[in-house]
């Protein structure tokens, strides 16, 4: 924990958050600004909330906890609370709610904001945890960027034109295919450093692994339409119980958002329409789907360990990564992330974001389903509050890693942890495979 109680490092500290909250409010208000006041209330899909629910919520969290809890000062808005209290109103009763009109709601989250601004002037970064190293601000700059990422998948779903525009990704820069050797070997899983890390992710500590093989890359479109074609969607032998149900009973035949297009298929991305590019990785399959393609190609989906020790481990000095490529903040360079693309870069396009075992893309581009369920760490303590991981701890949950091109470089680091219902598609989901190594493998 840095000293920054009062001096420079207070001082940096501020600016560094400074520059947080304002970058995320940025993002918000381009993700409610580009539709009418019409589209911002409407329910896009009953899976999701309206976008002006999602933009008072933000606020209302960061009354909550920044206003009230650390600066102590009276509520802005306390009638409001129980409206966007995630909590107690389910997403499919939220359009029912009384909720705050666009223009309401912009002048509420900036209000709030006005008085986050000011109690960032005058905190004392003291030793209390909350205020340590500014967490509660780093919880709420991350809460945020989860909201943009949520208002981006419900744009997604959205009917009318497109509203959402920005740069295809990178082109493929270096060859990426095949499977990575992971030995067997102790890493450390977890962390007890990375001072805005969320409880989920701590307290780090030891994982033993036995030696396995992971995807050098995610799974692709082109792969994953060999599945289609060779009747994967057909054959209950790749599918498990639950997920042969839950397929025959929504009648799953291709990731969402695709469609037949001659002989080929078609992708709807943001509103249009475009040939499915067979090098980038699949997005918009459920844990059931990637389960069943990965029994289909004789593999299995990693564990989260595994996904872990493959995105942070490093050989040469037996410890790990924030990151597959180091503990620098991520770039341009590094992987797709922050919405700077509104589609997953070809495999390839990100070299200098490989980790040291050469396993490529584990940041950006898509969240990977793993095989785990969503449970504590050995010595888990719920903080600041149960309901941010604890009430979702069992075996409701899968564990998806490594964040997608709707993520933020704020909500993501090779510790960080999402979890969704296995059913889910609407989120920015894909996946890769592992298997056990052969013994001629473990012990070469």
């Amino acid at each position: 924990m840095t000293d920054t109680t009062t001096g420079p490092g207070a001082e940096e500290l501020r600016a560094r958050i400074a520059e947080e909250l304002e970058r995320t409010r940025a993002r918000t208000a381009l993700l409610t600004g580009v539709v009418d006041d019409a589209d911002l209330t409407r329910q896009h899909s009953p899976l999701m909330s309206p976008l002006v629910w999602d933009l008072a919520h933000v606020g209302n969290q960061e009354e909550l906890w920044l206003v009230r809890d650390v600066g102590g000062r009276p509520a802005v808005r306390r009638d409001i609370d129980d409206l966007y209290d995630a909590f107690k109103q389910p997403r499919r009763d939220r359009p029912s709610l009384p909720l705050l009109p666009p223009a309401e709601a912009r002048a509420y989250v900036a209000t709030v904001r006005d008085k986050v601004y000011d109690l960032l002037d005058r905190i004392a970064f003291t030793d209390r945890p909350l205020v340590a190293d500014g967490f509660a601000f780093g919880m709420i700059v991350q809460h945020e960027q989860q909201h943009d990422e949520t208002m981006l998948a419900t744009h997604q779903l959205r009917d009318g034109p497109p509203a959402l525009a920005a740069p295809p990704p990178p082109e493929p820069r270096t060859a990426v295919g095949g499977e990575v050797l992971v030995p067997a070997g102790e890493f450390t899983m977890g962390t007890d450093t990375d001072p805005w890390a969320l409880d989920n992710e701590r307290p780090a500590h030891r994982v033993h692994l036995p030696a396995y093989v992971i995807d050098a890359a995610p799974v692709t479109n082109g792969r994953y339409r060999e599945f289609i074609a060779d009747g994967g969607y057909h054959d209950q032998r790749w599918w498990s119980a639950a997920g042969w149900r839950h397929r025959q009973e929504e009648g799953l035949d291709a990731p969402l958002h695709w469609r037949r297009d001659g002989d080929g298929w078609a992708y709807r991305r943001f509103g249009r329409w475009s040939a499915v590019r067979d090098d980038e990785p699949v997005v918009h399959v459920c844990w059931y789907e990637a389960q069943a393609y990965a029994a289909w190609a004789g593999k299995r989906l990693p564990t989260e360990a595994e996904w872990e020790k493959a995105a942070r481990w490093d050989p040469a000095t037996g410890r790990s990564r924030r990151h597959p490529w180091g503990d620098d903040d991520p770039t341009g360079e590094h992987a797709n992330l922050g919405q700077r693309h509104l589609w997953p870069a070809p495999v390839g396009a990100y070299p200098a974001g490989a980790s040291p075992l050469g396993v490529h893309q584990l940041i950006g581009d898509v969240w990977e389903w793993t095989s785990s369920t969503f449970r504590g760490y050995p010595g888990f303590t719920a903080f600041p509050y149960r309901e941010y991981s604890e009430v979702f701890f069992g075996d409701e949950h899968r564990v998806l890693r490594g964040g997608s091109f709707g993520t933020d470089r704020s909500a993501c680091r090779g510790t960080f942890r999402n979890w969704d219902y296995p059913i889910r598609r609407q989120i920015f989901s894909g996946f890769r495979c592992a298997r056990d190594a052969r013994p001629e493998e473990a012990y070469r």
